[in-house]
């Protein structure tokens, strides 16, 4: 049985934007992470009046998932597991209801389409209670740490 880390071990993320509270599992090419919508999780200061999530949320625990499983292969390599990544885009972003429902445990996976060294492909869904509420395909770049670093450089002054 593999033991993972806190979802925080593997982004470089800190509350109250770090939405993930556990990471299921990890292969090759998928990861599964998950996060109950209540007011004692995470998620609160999130939630909407009927203690539901909005459901434009989905998108960023998608690609927190994604970020948990680039940071646990990079953690397997050996080399820094928190990297900053970037989110290039959604495809066919499917929420229904528009909401994530409360009092429930989302379950996030994510699936490798393609990748190169730098770019990625994910089909992603959330799962309540072993229905699919949210589908879509997310797309992701990696930068080198000379782009980050000329990223933010461009808005400091001289």
């Amino acid at each position: 049985m593999n033991h993972y880390l806190s979802p925080g071990d593997y982004l470089p993320h800190d509350a109250p934007m770090l939405l993930l509270e556990k990471v299921v599992k990890v292969t090759d090419d998928s990861a599964i992470c998950c996060v109950m919508v209540s007011t004692d999780s995470v998620l609160a200061p999130f939630l909407d009046a009927g203690g539901n999530l909005p459901g434009w949320f989905a998108l960023e625990l998608m690609a927190q998932t994604v970020g948990v499983w680039s940071g646990w292969h990079r953690r397997q390599q050996g080399q820094e597991a928190i990297s900053l990544g970037m989110l290039l885009g959604a495809r066919e972003l499917i929420c229904a209801a528009g909401i994530l429902p409360g009092e429930k445990m989302l379950f996030i996976e994510v699936t490798l389409l393609m990748n190169d060294d730098r770019f990625g492909s994910f089909e992603c869904t959330i799962d309540v209670d072993n229905k699919t509420l949210v589908t879509g395909r997310i797309n992701t770049f990696q930068p080198t740490s000379e782009e980050l670093h000329t990223l933010f450089q461009q808005g400091q002054s001289v």
